[in-house]
């Protein structure tokens, strides 16, 4: 099975962090074979209240936490364009949010960063 977006985003946090599944679920007050679960994609779409709780437990910044709030709720995002939005903190939320709804016909398929870069040329246009 493929790691799904949030389940990525979730191991890369805590990852970052350095703190283990047992650590976070302590911290969060969740069960850590939920929250692996979770990172495996065994389980989706968790409750605002388990996102909220595991948050705080990371220390999530405003623009990660909006993201997992989104996967949570569309989970055939890709995980490379989380991968791609990580690295790359001047992506907005917004962006992110923009680029992941995108649909395309054919097999041609722009790579991150050019559907990054034509979501803030389309964004400019709107202002």
């Amino acid at each position: 099975m493929v790691q799904p977006a949030l389940g990525f985003l979730l191991q890369r946090l805590r990852e970052e962090r350095r703190h283990s599944l047992r650590e976070v679920a302590q911290l969060a007050g969740i069960d850590h074979a939920y929250i692996y679960r979770l990172e495996t994609g065994d389980k989706e779409s968790p409750s605002e209240e388990v996102l909220t709780k595991l948050t705080k437990a990371l220390k999530v910044e405003h623009r990660e936490s909006k993201m997992l709030d989104y996967l949570a709720k569309h989970t055939e995002t890709d995980p490379a364009l989380v991968e791609y939005v990580l690295a790359d903190k001047s992506v907005t939320f917004d962006e992110f949010s923009i680029a992941a709804g995108a649909t395309f016909q054919g097999k041609a398929r722009p790579s991150y960063p050019e559907l990054i870069d034509r979501v803030r040329r389309m964004l400019k246009m709107e202002d």
